[in-house]
């Protein structure tokens, strides 16, 4: 028997084990959220816990703002819009505020700002919040917008270095579970649509389960997310501009805007996890961005393709570009880009996780530019 017999199974042994290994590794967030807490304050602050929003446990049945538009769904029906900010204010609430509380616990580690943040998820958790099965389009956009908030809120907990969470084990599982639930749902709610039905909302909800997936440690529902990541880079068509949302008239570009933080965000993640989906559909995440970047500040292009005049009202808030924070690390932005990242500093997007600066460039995050 030679020497070479003898190595080719025990290097093929090797192989396997090695290849099971790199399968087994667990999920993480980028490195960002790997953060300690940045000190800690053992006195209680004055301001106490905010009252917990109710947890939402009847149908996902809201109204849509855009109720009685056309297709294009582009203008507001400002009736339609308070009856859902009314019917959805606790959802919305329980978003926002676990965000800023998570913000908060990161900056001065006191106590009772994570104990509040536990007992509102445990709590949504045990009462089984937002798993109803009888939803409209509304709803179960409502359900995956809140699972995206609170699962990349809680992850910031789940990865610091700190270790908030190991003395709150019991919690956490519930939490988990839960959330687990939640994303079980959301693939089924959004899987398979046909393409002309595929836009902003599926990328929003491969988010939330990207989100979900790191926080629970479930491999099923990261490739999920990357499916449909795939979908939606297929979609960019080679000028970088997305069909579907083209549709939406004078709201095109802004909508363009909007798909750009799922993406940034799914793209940052999956690369964290050994998986580039940057080259997608010939680099379309970059296409998409330059297109948005060129629209701001030359809106007539999405004009020349539409036909519409772009309002340019939601592209006024610096918050809605909290997308150039992963973005900027999945490519090399250049100097202007990177100036006006700069400018807009710190960016909190609580439906993200909250402050994105601090996870991805703590440099800037309390602009000190």
């Amino acid at each position: 028997m030679t020497i070479r017999t003898l190595l080719v199974p025990s290097l093929l042994g090797l192989a396997i084990v090695a290849g099971a290994a790199q399968a087994a590794a667990p999920l993480r967030p980028p490195q960002g959220y790997f953060a300690a807490v940045d000190k800690v304050k053992s006195s209680d602050s004055h301001d106490g816990c905010d009252a917990m929003p109710q947890p939402y446990t009847g149908q996902l049945q809201f109204r849509s703002k855009y109720e009685g538009s056309d297709k294009a769904r582009a203008t507001l029906n400002v009736q339609s819009e308070k009856a859902f900010h009314d019917s959805t204010a606790d959802i919305t609430s329980m978003e926002r505020g676990t965000s800023k509380q998570v913000m908060q616990f990161m900056r001065d580690g006191r106590p009772q700002e994570l104990s509040c943040t536990l007992n509102w998820l445990t709590a949504w958790a045990q009462a089984d919040a937002l798993t109803s099965k009888d939803f409209n389009h509304t709803g179960k956009s409502m359900r995956k917008w809140a699972l995206g908030s609170m699962a990349s809120s809680y992850i910031r907990l789940k990865f610091s270095d700190s270790r908030p969470l190991a003395t709150h084990q019991k919690e956490a599982q519930e939490i988990e579970a839960w959330f687990g639930k939640l994303a079980d749902q959301v693939v089924s709610d959004w899987d398979n649509l046909p393409l002309e039905k595929t836009n902003n909302h599926s990328y929003w909800a491969a988010w939330a389960v990207m989100a979900t997936a790191i926080a629970t440690d479930r491999r099923d529902l990261f490739d999920w997310s990357v499916k449909e990541y795939r979908i939606a880079a297929n979609q960019v068509d080679p000028q970088g501009f997305l069909p579907n949302e083209l549709k939406r008239q004078q709201r095109a570009l802004a909508y363009h805007n909007y798909a750009l933080p799922p993406l940034a965000m799914i793209a940052s993640f999956a690369q964290a996890n050994g998986v580039d989906l940057r080259q997608e559909n010939n680099g379309a995440l970059k296409r998409l961005g330059d297109r948005v970047l060129a629209g701001v500040q030359d809106p007539s292009q999405f004009q020349a393709r539409n036909g519409r005049e772009q309002d340019m009202t939601d592209l006024k808030v610096d918050s809605k570009f909290a997308w150039l924070e992963p973005y900027c690390t999945l490519y090399t932005c250049p100097d202007d880009v990177l100036q006006r990242k700069h400018g807009m500093q710190p960016f909190k997007a609580f439906r993200l996780g909250g402050d994105l600066t601090r996870v991805y460039d703590p440099a800037h995050e309390k602009g000190n530019h």
